[in-house]
């Protein structure tokens, strides 16, 4: 496997082209040049021996083979000159050389281990050949020693009449040896010229990885997130225009990231800081996104991986399944958390998430807390529902009384004058509500100024108890006004404070049984802020309805109220005074033992509108 492995390099794979081109172009060439060589080699040894074999017949021609000038018992191969004739032409051609008369006898032989051949007759097919006339006569033939021979035969014509044949056998081995020889050396050339090749095509092939390797390992950094290397440009090749590319992709690519980055960590903060909750879901409806504001609203700490929206809001799968097919809706949904003293209420839009040529790729549900809306929506109804039963029942009285008038009481003065006390003590009564109610409104709608001036603490505590001495001394409630003497004045409105007041130790009266006692101090605490308390010893308030005695309409025993006079605003009234002035107030109570009253009041000076 490591040796698949290796091949499977880039490196490896040119040296091979390289050397396999090499090698295929080396074989042509050396196939072209050896054929070539041998053919040539061969043509001028057989153009040397037929140039040879022409010039003995040249010689031959001559009367030495003719019949008329010998005698007939003449021995042809005793003849000293044909022998040295053929011996020396065998000594420049180093070839056998043997002469044939017109019969194709051995006359002479140029190889003495061939003496006892001399009278005998040639039987070759060339000689045969040769003395027909046929010029042209040679083959290749193999001998026993398996050595390639050239054998030529050639007419010997004298007088234009055939009277003989020469027969030459050349050894072909110092030719083929030659070729041999050549062989070797091209072969050895080829190897040196296959390892010099291998040498410089790895050196070669080196230029031309190197900086592919370095690019493999820039994109392998670039895949980790590292984006501060760069691939070295060693040129203006097509390999240096790649890396300059590559360099210029990389910082496209950071950048890109980066400000991927920036906008997922935007919207996560967004996400995470959001008022109304968000989850999204896949294309199935499991959440796979939520942000702290849905879980808590939903009352989850953490959701569970697969958990679906439907689950997740406890709803019906019907309208997730309407909005994965592409249909916004929306739904009010009301949650009762352990954790939460009351009832949560949420708007959910459900909008489909569409994504380009794929549909509908999932769905985001975003959840608006709605409690206080409801809150406020529910007070509205209370509050029209309050104001009409506060009027319904004196304006009832009124035409009550009226119409009786009308019958005939007005002829009845004792009784005609109780029933026009009860109309002008329900009128009474309706003024006293409208007045608040314009107090109210001036109040939500910002219109009510402060008259801010310097005030006598002391002095209006004082005149608070004047104005409710009747009342104390009637059922002999103690009073006593303590004010510390750190903060004997402060910047405020005296009427609205009066006002205040008025309620408050109003309220204390009413509910503190005879013989009880109030106490009312003023005093700055660590926060600096003016602190007006009033305590009474009456029956108190129970636990139930302190979250909502500063309610419009709230009373906690509505018929007793009712018979008192009260309009059920004025704790409403007292603490929107006081938050106009930047204050704030609270009320502990405790039933059968009594209740604290205290007005928080910014301590400011002439002419500021902070402390």
């Amino acid at each position: 496997m490591r040796g698949v492995r290796m091949f499977r390099s880039i490196q490896i794979k040119l040296i091979l082209m390289v050397l396999l081109l090499i090698l295929i172009a080396v074989q042509l060439i050396g196939v072209y040049f050896i054929s070539t060589m041998k053919n040539s080699l061969i043509t001028s040894f057989t153009n040397n021996l037929n140039t040879q074999a022409n010039l003995l017949t040249t010689y031959l021609s001559r009367p030495n083979l003719s019949s008329d000038n010998k005698d007939e018992s003449a021995q042809p191969g005793t003849d000293a000159n044909l022998s040295a004739l053929v011996d020396n032409f065998s000594a420049i051609s180093r070839a056998e050389i043997q002469v044939l008369d017109a019969g194709g006898k051995v006359l002479a032989t140029s190889n003495p281990s061939q003496q006892s051949y001399i009278g005998r007759k040639n039987t070759s097919l060339l000689v045969s050949r040769a003395l027909q006339g046929v010029r042209d006569n040679e083959e290749e033939i193999i001998d026993e020693d398996n050595t390639r021979n050239k054998v030529i035969a050639k007419p010997v014509i004298s007088n234009g009449k055939t009277v003989g044949a020469i027969y030459i056998v050349a050894s072909m081995k110092e030719l083929y040896q030659t070729m041999e020889g050549i062989n070797r050396i091209f072969v050895s050339a080829t190897l040196i010229a296959l390892g010099l090749t291998a040498i410089l095509g790895v050196l070669l092939a080196g230029t031309i990885t190197s900086p592919i390797k370095t690019l493999t390992r820039q994109a392998t950094a670039v895949a980790e997130g590292r984006f501060n290397e760069r691939v070295p440009v060693f040129g203006k090749d097509e390999i240096g225009q790649l890396s300059v590319a590559f360099n210029d992709m990389t910082d496209r690519l950071s950048d890109a990231l980066s400000i991927n980055e920036e906008e997922k960590e935007k919207l996560s903060s967004i996400l995470a800081n959001m008022s109304d909750g968000v989850l999204a879901t896949d294309e199935l409806g499991r959440v796979i996104i939520t942000n702290r504001r849905a879980r808590e609203m939903l009352g989850f700490a953490e959701l569970k991986d697969g958990m679906t929206l439907s689950e997740a809001l406890d709803i019906e799968k019907e309208p997730i399944a309407e909005t994965l097919q592409g249909k916004e809706s929306s739904l009010l949904l009301n949650r009762d958390l352990e954790e939460q003293e009351e009832e949560l209420f949420f708007r959910v839009t459900l909008t489909p998430i569409r994504r380009r040529d794929k549909g509908v790729a999932g769905a985001i549900a975003v959840l608006q807390d709605v409690t206080e809306m409801e809150k406020l929506e529910q007070s509205r109804r209370e509050f029209v529902a309050n104001v009409s039963h506060e009027l319904r029942t004196p304006l009832t009285t009124i035409k009550s009384y009226a119409e009786a008038l009308d019958d005939g009481a007005l002829d009845e003065p004792p009784l005609a004058d109780r029933f026009v006390g009860v109309i002008r003590s329900e009128t009474e009564r309706m003024i006293r509500l409208v007045t608040d109610l314009l107090h109210l409104s001036r109040f939500d709608s910002h219109r009510n100024q402060l008259r801010r001036q310097k005030t006598d603490l002391t002095e209006m505590l004082e005149e608070v108890v004047d104005r409710f001495s009747f009342q104390l001394r009637q059922k002999a409630i103690t009073v006593s006004v303590k004010v510390d003497n750190k903060q004997k004045t402060a910047w405020l409105d005296r009427d609205g404070i009066d006002q205040v007041l008025d309620n408050l130790v109003s309220n204390a009266i009413k509910y503190t049984l005879d013989g009880g006692s109030i106490d009312i101090s003023a005093k700055p605490n660590e926060a600096r802020q003016l602190a007006i308390a009033i305590k009474d010893t009456g029956i108190g308030i129970p636990k139930k309805d302190l979250n909502r005695i500063f309610e419009r309409f709230y009373r906690v025993d509505k018929a007793r109220s009712r018979n008192m006079g009260g309009t059920g605003l004025g704790l409403s009234i007292a603490r929107e005074i006081v938050r106009a002035h930047g204050g704030s107030i609270t009320l502990e109570s405790e039933a059968n033992v009594g209740t604290v009253v205290t007005v928080l009041l910014p301590i400011m000076s002439e002419g500021s509108e902070t402390a």
